[in-house]
């Protein structure tokens, strides 16, 4: 719904239309000997805000002026003009103007944008407005006629009911209010054509309200009184809206010229139940007929002696509805010729209110099911506007007092937060007065204060400690309030709703209290039901608000953690310096060539300088411009980054990256892979296990590590890439730094492909792909897909070589990852309380070299005897593999 306050330029537009219209009538009436009124003072429609006589200023000439005089004079021709000819736009223009709080020039304009605030009491659910019906878009509106209907509405009575016998006339009188779903309009009708049936001079209609009848339809008409009854009046406590059931009525005295305008105007009226002549017949269900009014001691003569009027006879007959039930009270007084009422009319009073209480019932469930679509749209409203604040505590707070505030129409809204460490104190109250929003300092106001007190005293404590909703007519007559709080502030607090607040578990973490509603006027129990809701959005407001903030925070001290890490993780500029003047032997020298390389021989800075080579050899640094210094430094920080264990350290990672060299130079696949994967490839073999614990995915799944609530698949894989990345990014180890943002892209995406890739279940998903495309020998250079498969299993190829290298390397090997892997199976036993898998239980080691041969056959032999029928240059690596089966197969053979 369009905010209220919101410049209606199609609304001014059709208005003006309507006025050059009018100046025309004015013409006509002028030339036809009318007197036309002098010039008075015109207040023209504002263009913007709610279109009230009182926002108006002076824009429009003198010749407007007299239009609207002569309007005013002639306003029986204003409503039918506007009758037939106002638009659904018009009309509904008008109600949201009308409907409470709008900004007249110099006001201060609402909430604000922030906070957009629906200008709608909750004490119209309680009065309900026209009932809602739906557009042909989809869009509600309170109009109640089809906009295309040329029949105008009618209020009046009917005058073409003469002449028609009883049945027919009962006939037209049912049909005339069948259709009519508006429960104000429907008792006008009734009255009206009670009195043209029964020829009496007038009648009145009075609904049954509260008490038994609290909750139903009859609970949207607002209370009204047989006479005006004051605050302490025995009626008005008689009618209280959730205490015991009454009769009211705004719809008093109805004779056939009144207009539905002119009944709705007059002060309500109401009857307590039991009492009076209404009273009775809704008390027992019963008629009566009363020929003589003034010889009936239930008979109240003072409503003669106010309205001047004289009862003479009387009929009073209840209405009921399909279940029998009494929903109202209907009488007429004084039949024309001074005569009594006769059972005749008797059975044909019973006989149309049987079908009125049907009708009636129908109007009120349709008004409440109406009710329940804008109770519904508001609570929508307002849980929209919570979820879309969730910055700060202080800003949905906010949000929620303005919105209630608005809605319930109080004097003041407090909310009341518990204290978390200490449940017995309240940490922070927001105070929220009706005027602050037109005040400069409102958010100074608004904003919490921390003045922890106890909450064991007060209408606020109670609630908070017993989790009880308090509804308080008068403050200072209830033992439960504290009245010092009032001392030397200059407030009274009179009428009080106070609600506890409580988060998605149920526990209580606040309340919200309302305040001396406006008019003198209790708290209700639709005030109840409204504020309840709030509160419970407020709830989830709250608890959504701190997990926000969590993790605002959490991603700060991320952001922190990341800074720190960055700082230490990466290498220093004189370990850069150092590396960059120690020399670079061949590759020749070093053997990066051989895929039967071994580094047990070589220093730490012999393998940085075997990297160096690589690079310059691949010829990295010239292709991509990068920095020979920035070179140095990043690798490293690679190696630093790489955890002290037993076997995935940095010494693994860079014989993988060796492994990955000697394929792509013996194969002389870097020439068909391209610089920017190969650079990658070499990357990837670098970094592919950085930041490794010694522990594998399935450890951190069951040990539900951090790692694993990140990393739902391919735990440590994606963790290795994140560290990657951030060394990559890192100030002084931007190593692609020069590369265009093209390129940059390519070697991300094949290098997080390719680390992904050393995932043994990753590897197994790809396999029987990569395995038919090359027994087939359907294998394709240009298909990407296919590329892509080839480079994943060139990973697993080099993370696994040492199975293919000589004897003595690869039991050395095998022994440092049977080291490591029953170092977990030992974590796993003593830690989470469970049996390692075989690999990893330290009692089998006796069974190692039969897991080897198992290892060999289910995983290695394959894929490298796959490669082999790539390229003949690779089958030496499946020749190494067959003669280490070979060598296990002998130490698991038993020993003489």
């Amino acid at each position: 719904m369009e905010h209220f306050c919101r410049p209606n330029e199609e609304l001014v537009t059709e208005l003006a239309a309507v006025l050059n219209g009018l100046r025309e009538v004015c013409k006509v009436a002028s030339r036809r000997g009318r007197s036309r009124p002098p010039p008075v003072s015109w207040s023209p429609i504002r263009p913007s805000g709610r279109m009230t006589a009182e926002c108006w200023s002076g824009q429009y000439g003198d010749e407007e002026a007299a239009i609207e005089a002569w309007l005013d004079e002639h306003s029986a021709f204003v409503h039918d003009y506007f009758t037939r000819k106002a638009t659904r736009t018009m009309v509904d223009s008008w109600l949201l103007s009308h409907s409470g709080g709008g900004n007249c020039p110099g006001e201060r304009p609402g909430s604000g944008a922030a906070t957009p605030v629906r200008k709608i009491s909750a004490h119209e659910f309680e009065r309900v407005v026209k009932p809602l019906v739906t557009r042909v878009d989809g869009t509600p509106t309170f109009l109640s006629v089809p906009a295309d209907s040329e029949e105008p509405l009618r209020s009046g009575p009917r005058t073409d009911l003469s002449g028609l016998e009883e049945r027919e006339l009962l006939f037209e009188l049912v049909k005339d209010i069948c259709n009519d779903l508006d429960v104000r309009s429907l008792c006008h009708k009734i009255l009206q054509n009670v009195s043209t049936l029964l020829r009496a001079d007038r009648g009145s209609l009075f609904l049954v309200q509260g008490g038994a009848r609290a909750g139903s339809s009859g609970s949207a008409f607002r209370p009204v009184g047989c006479l005006p009854a004051s605050a302490n009046s025995p009626a008005s406590q008689g009618c209280h809206y959730s205490c015991s059931r009454c009769l009211v009525s705004k719809l008093f005295d109805v004779c056939s010229r009144s207009t539905l305008e002119e009944v709705e105007n007059r002060e309500e009226i109401r009857v307590p139940w039991g009492t009076g002549i209404i009273g009775h017949v809704a008390e027992t269900g019963q008629p009566l007929n009363i020929p003589d009014a003034y010889k009936d001691e239930r008979f109240n003569q003072e409503v003669d002696a106010r309205t001047g009027y004289r009862t003479k006879s009387l009929l009073c007959m209840p209405i009921k509805d399909l279940h029998g039930e009494v929903i109202g009270v209907a009488q007429v007084i004084n039949k024309e010729g001074e005569l009594p009422f006769t059972e005749n009319d008797e059975k044909v009073f019973s006989s149309y209110l049987q079908f009125c209480g049907i009708g009636l019932r129908n109007a009120q469930l349709y008004e409440k099911s109406q009710l329940e679509v804008k109770r519904n749209q508001v609570l929508l409203d307002l849980a929209r506007m919570i979820f879309e604040e969730q910055s700060t505590i202080e800003h949905m707070v906010f949000r929620i007092l303005t919105h209630t505030q608005s809605l319930i129409q109080c004097q003041r809204v407090q909310v009341l937060l518990l204290h978390k460490p200490n449940m017995g104190s309240f940490s922070r109250v927001f105070d929220f007065e009706a005027n602050d929003l037109s005040e400069r300092d409102h958010e100074e106001r608004t904003s919490p204060f921390e003045s922890r007190f106890p909450i064991n005293i007060g209408i606020t404590g109670l609630v908070a400690t017993t989790g009880e909703t308090i509804n308080i007519d008068e403050a200072y007559e209830d033992s439960r309030f504290d009245k010092g709080v009032d001392e030397g502030t200059g407030f009274r607090h009179k009428t009080i709703l106070c609600m506890p607040i409580k988060n998605s578990l149920g526990d209580i973490i606040g309340v919200i209290q309302l305040i001396n509603k406006f008019d003198d006027l209790p708290f209700s129990k639709n005030d109840e039901n409204f504020v309840e809701a709030f509160a419970i959005f407020c709830g989830m407001g709250i608890h959504n608000t701190h997990m926000y903030e969590k993790a605002v925070i959490a991603m700060a001290k991320q952001t922190v953690t990341l800074d720190v890490l960055s700082y230490h993780a990466t290498a220093t500029l004189d370990d850069a310096y150092k590396l960059r003047a120690l020399r670079v032997p061949s590759a020749q020298s070093i053997g990066l060539y051989d895929f039967k390389f071994d580094d047990l021989h070589m220093s730490d800075d012999d393998t940085l300088t075997a990297c160096l080579r690589m690079f310059l050899e691949l010829d990295f640094v010239e292709r991509f411009s990068i920095d020979y210094e920035v070179l140095c430094r990043w690798l490293l920080s690679v190696k630093k980054n790489y955890r002290n264990v037993t076997y995935h350290n940095w010494r693994h990672a860079f014989n993988v990256a060796q492994m990955m060299f000697s394929i792509l130079m013996a194969t002389q696949w870097w020439k068909i892979f391209g610089d920017i994967e190969c650079l990658a490839l070499i990357i990837a073999c670098l970094c592919h296990d950085l930041d490794h614990r010694g522990t594998n995915n399935s450890f951190q799944i069951k040990a539900s590590s951090p790692l694993a609530q990140l990393y739902s698949t391919s735990t440590m894989e994606h963790h290795h890439f994140d560290q990657c990345l951030m060394i990559l990014n890192s100030q002084g180890n931007q190593i692609l730094a020069n590369l265009s943002p093209d390129d940059y892209s390519k070697v991300i995406k094949v290098l997080e492909e390719a680390i992904l890739s050393t995932d043994l279940a990753v590897y197994f998903r790809k396999r029987g792909s990569f395995l038919a495309l090359v027994n087939q020998g359907q294998w394709s250079w240009e298909n990407e897909e296919e590329r892509e498969l080839l480079r994943a299993m060139m990973m697993t190829v080099c993370d696994l070589a040492a199975i293919t290298k000589p004897w003595d390397i690869e039991k050395r090997v095998a022994e440092l990852v049977t080291s490591e892997f029953f170092e977990q199976g030992d974590l796993e036993r003593h830690e989470l309380n469970i049996t390692p898998i075989d690999i990893m239980n330290r009692e089998k080691e006796d069974q190692l070299p039969m897991m080897q041969v198992n290892f060999i056959d289910s995983i290695c032999l394959p894929i490298y005897e796959a490669f082999a029928e790539l390229s003949d240059a690779l089958n030496p690596l499946a020749e190494g593999v067959r003669r280490n089966k070979e060598q296990w197969l002998l130490e698991a053979a038993p020993k003489a």
